[in-house]
């Protein structure tokens, strides 16, 4: 896949609604947002379809979502931004928002809460690669979304699934591939030839999770990886941005060369008038806008095909002891604008980088010195090293 020009987008979610914007929607915000993006030069956004939103029972779409959605894809074109729903969420800010049809109860403790209903639910995701019936609710919910939109103007992409494994592990690649395959193929059927990648996290790269690179790249069109340095403590520090072109490469690598959209990267600012207990270090905003201009510089040199942050704006002070944000205080500060509305300085970097030719997809891999079996067999170990290989290679000084 090729575009001429390096895409500059944004993972969205409202700053007053967060995850609950599908149920308390209000189209003035959406609209007061992108055109505040649109004036910032961004032309793409990521939203997310918060599943028990869209699919409260098993076997019905909410009409009401759909509609929902297609008025955010109306808002989008009056302001010349594509979009790129992300089905299945899922994973989101450290809990897992799952419709308590697709939990079964979980008497151990889990590394993340999982959230229905707006409240914190004793349960965990069933594996919906090796179950049937979660499986075609799936399938239903991405035809019917697809169908919705396949011929709106604003549509640009899709995403299966915004860090799957966070949630579920496929017990075999086979069933990851299978469960890709069912995807795509409801996508296709409906209507829709637009791109479709499924987003992966640097965890997936840390740990064999049996559904990364090699799978998506057999039946996705492009590759897609989230990348903080921030939650790396391989990493040289909270604004480490040469981590990411690593990480995109090694994806990249990893996937036959697939083109790949650095779908996630951003840090948490310390905010003016709170002082959170965060265990994630925060960064001055100045701070952070010097870390998104040299990411931006180097996503942009590799040549990957563009690059999204995390996220819009930072979330209302009404909302912190709400999950996720009780649980993760910092999850609260990624915007690019703050909760009331004004631009952090990292906004003034992205309007020079709006409309900048990309530059062909890197194409060396020497620095590369195994097999990706040979990787797999002990990920974060190979991470670790080969990332020193990569610095020696394309910045020995940094």
């Amino acid at each position: 896949m090729r575009e001429d020009v390096f895409r500059l987008g944004i993972n969205y979610w409202p700053a007053r609604r967060a995850m609950s914007w599908w149920r308390a929607f209000e189209p003035e915000e959406v609209e007061r947002d992108f055109a505040r993006l649109q004036e910032a030069g961004f032309d793409l956004v990521r939203l997310f379809l918060l599943w028990e939103d869209f699919q409260p029972e098993p076997e019905r779409v909410a009409p009401e979502a759909i509609d929902r959605l297609r008025m955010v894809a109306d808002l989008a074109a009056r302001h010349h931004l594509q979009l790129l729903p992300t089905l299945f969420t899922g994973h989101m800010s450290g809990a897992n928002w799952v419709p308590l049809w697709a939990c079964e109860p979980s008497d151990r403790p889990s590394r993340f809460r999982t959230i229905a209903g707006d409240r914190v639910v004793p349960t965990r995701p069933k594996n919906w690669y090796a179950d049937s019936r979660l499986l075609e609710a799936q399938a239903q919910l991405a035809r019917q979304v697809a169908s919705a939109l396949c011929e709106h103007p604003a549509l640009w992409g899709w995403d299966l699934g915004n860090e799957p494994s966070n949630c579920t592990i496929p017990p075999s690649r086979e069933s990851g591939v299978m469960w890709l395959e069912r995807m795509v193929a409801e996508i296709r059927t409906a209507g829709s030839s637009h791109p479709i990648t499924l987003g992966l996290h640097m965890e997936d790269l840390e740990e064999d999770r049996h559904l990364g690179p090699a799978e998506v790249a057999r039946v996705c069109d492009l590759l897609a990886m989230h990348g903080y340095p921030v939650y790396a403590d391989w990493a040289r520090g909270p604004t480490d941005a040469w981590l990411l072109p690593f990480l995109g490469l090694l994806t990249r690598w990893l996937g036959d060369g697939r083109d790949l959209l650095f779908e996630e990267f951003g840090a948490p600012t310390r905010p003016a008038r709170e002082r959170p207990l965060s265990r994630i270090p925060l960064l001055e905003e100045e701070e952070a806008a010097r870390f998104t201009s040299e990411a931006l510089a180097l996503l942009h040199r590799f040549g990957f095909l563009g690059a999204l942050l995390w996220c819009y704006s930072d979330y209302a002070p009404e909302l912190a002891a709400r999950p996720p944000f009780d649980d993760a205080p910092h999850e609260r500060f990624f915007g690019l604008w703050r909760a009331d509305g004004a631009p952090k300085p990292t906004v003034d970097v992205i309007r020079s980088w709006s409309g900048v030719p990309r530059h062909p997809p890197h194409a060396d891999f020497a620095w590369i010195d195994i097999a990706p079996e040979d990787f797999l067999a002990n990920p974060r170990l190979q991470l670790r090293r080969l990332y020193d290989c990569f610095l020696r290679r394309y910045a020995p000084t940094a």
